[in-house]
């Protein structure tokens, strides 16, 4: 059965508002990568998670299924940019598993309502690290790789409370321009 026009403009949109939120969260990847925190004193491997801005605001504006797309999407070309086999796998864990607690979170709590943007961010830092903790264990076949779970915690709450802002600042902005308009619900 044929798209009505109305239809068909509502994909376009979704279409646009997902390359530009993948264009974004490759960008924001890219400078992720050059801030060396692990110079800092930071626990190895530990990142801000900013492309995590574009995916819960994709959560939050779009489908599932749709924010689901852009994850992929954000992790295949970044891997391709900026890392090997390996950086894909714990990226692609990390991300699927953070997708997943950010979306049922926001499904349960009406778009931030109950739960904070905050608190759902917070909850997808802590579940990336932990999908990547996963499969670092399958990689290495050692579950010795979980101590360092309690640092990996601490730096999920904190870059979480941080993307959580932004969100909250991005999703009010954004929420005004009209391409967002039908999206709000």
């Amino acid at each position: 059965m044929p798209m009505s026009s109305s239809e068909s403009a509502t994909a376009l949109k979704r279409t646009v508002i997902i390359a530009i939120f993948a264009a974004v969260a490759v960008v924001l990847s890219l400078i992720e990568a050059q801030i060396p925190l692990s110079g800092m004193g930071l626990v190895p491997g530990a990142k801000l998670g900013l492309a995590n801005i574009m995916i819960l605001t994709c959560i939050y504006f779009l489908r599932g299924r749709d924010a689901l797309l852009l994850v992929i999407l954000k992790t295949l070309l970044t891997a391709f940019l900026l890392g090997t086999f390996s950086s894909l796998l714990f990226s692609l864990f990390g991300s699927l598993f953070s997708f997943v607690v950010m979306f049922v979170l926001m499904l349960i709590s009406g778009k931030g309502k109950s739960i904070s943007l905050i608190g759902i961010s917070i909850a997808g830092g802590i579940a990336h690290n932990i999908g990547q903790l996963l499969a670092a264990s399958m990689v290495f076949a050692s579950l010795s790789i979980f101590y360092y779970l309690p640092m990996l915690l601490i730096t999920g709450v904190v870059t979480g409370i941080a993307v959580g802002y932004a969100v909250r600042y991005l999703v009010a902005s954004l929420s005004k321009i009209s391409l967002f308009e039908e999206f709000l619900d």
